[in-house]
């Protein structure tokens, strides 16, 4: 078997995974008043959150390019692959899933699948390459659809938002909301529900409460086995930095990366947000 992992720029991945041979990242643009922009190759995560604080309005993220992905599909063939999994951002964000579907069956002698991740950013991420050493340990095809389903089915992640206001731009709360939330300084936590829509999981007043009621959720979640982790932030290094040493203190985990949300996500959230991503580990 020479598989192929295909996925797009939504997914945080480490410098060794995206210097693999049979890996392929489609680019997610970004247009923001007018100018559109490829993070990663001409907008780093810092600009995008800068230029977003100082637009009217929201930036607009487009799909990743259909057209690109049939060329890469046609390029797997030329080159001898036989398999290709594509992972890409949660279908309850982004309609690029459904759109693509079809292609599974276009490509002669290609076996392809496109399982919905029903996440994004670092899980995404951990999905991606823990199918690369999959294959590259021998798995077959049919044994990594079939662990990857299982990862899907326990991989989330939990956010908590600093800015309502932003939420109002992007129409997930009202402008009374907005404001009653303010005055009382309520912090809302976010999840990718098992359809892998973001939704709001709980209610919290004030920031430090929130966080520690992060922390009792990372702990629930992942009682039943053990997990890759990841925290996330949207522009708030220090904020993701002491939510890592409270993790730390509590003896849940150690170590953990820390990693930025990209466009996508952090138009859906607006800058500020800390958040966990936790994926199932699966031999």
């Amino acid at each position: 078997m020479k598989l192929a992992v295909i996925t797009d720029s939504s997914a945080v991945l480490s410098s060794a995974a995206l210097e693999r041979d049979n890996l392929f990242v489609l680019p997610i643009p970004v247009t923001i008043e007018g100018q559109t922009y490829i993070e990663g190759e001409n907008l780093t995560a810092e600009e995008f959150y800068q230029k977003m604080a100082n637009s009217s309005e929201l930036p607009k993220t487009s799909q990743p390019s259909l057209l690109e992905l049939e060329e890469i599909l046609a390029s797997l063939v030329e080159q001898g692959y036989s398999h290709a999994i594509g992972l890409f951002l949660s279908s309850g964000i982004s309609g690029f899933y459904q759109n693509i579907q079809y292609l599974a069956d276009e490509f002669e002698g290609l076996s392809i699948a496109f399982p919905d991740t029903k996440i994004t950013s670092a899980p995404l991420g951990m999905m991606v390459e823990n199918v690369l050493a999959w294959a590259e340990n021998g798995r077959g095809y049919e044994e990594i659809l079939t662990k990857l389903n299982q990862e899907i089915g326990k991989t989330t992640a939990f956010i908590m938002v600093d800015d309502l206001n932003h939420l109002v731009k992007g129409g997930r709360l009202s402008n009374g909301a907005a404001l009653l939330g303010n005055l009382l300084s309520i912090k809302p936590i976010l999840y990718f529900t098992g359809e892998g829509k973001i939704e709001v999981y709980e209610k919290v007043r004030t920031e430090k409460k929130a966080v520690k009621r992060l922390l009792e959720i990372l702990q629930e979640q992942t009682k039943d086995g053990q997990y890759q982790i990841a925290i996330i932030h949207a522009n708030a290094p220090e904020k993701a930095e002491n939510f890592k040493r409270s993790l730390e203190e509590t003896g849940i985990a150690t170590d953990l990366p820390v990693v930025s949300f990209g466009s996508v996500i952090g138009t859906h959230l607006g800058e500020g947000a800390v958040a966990f991503g936790i994926s199932p580990i699966i031999d």
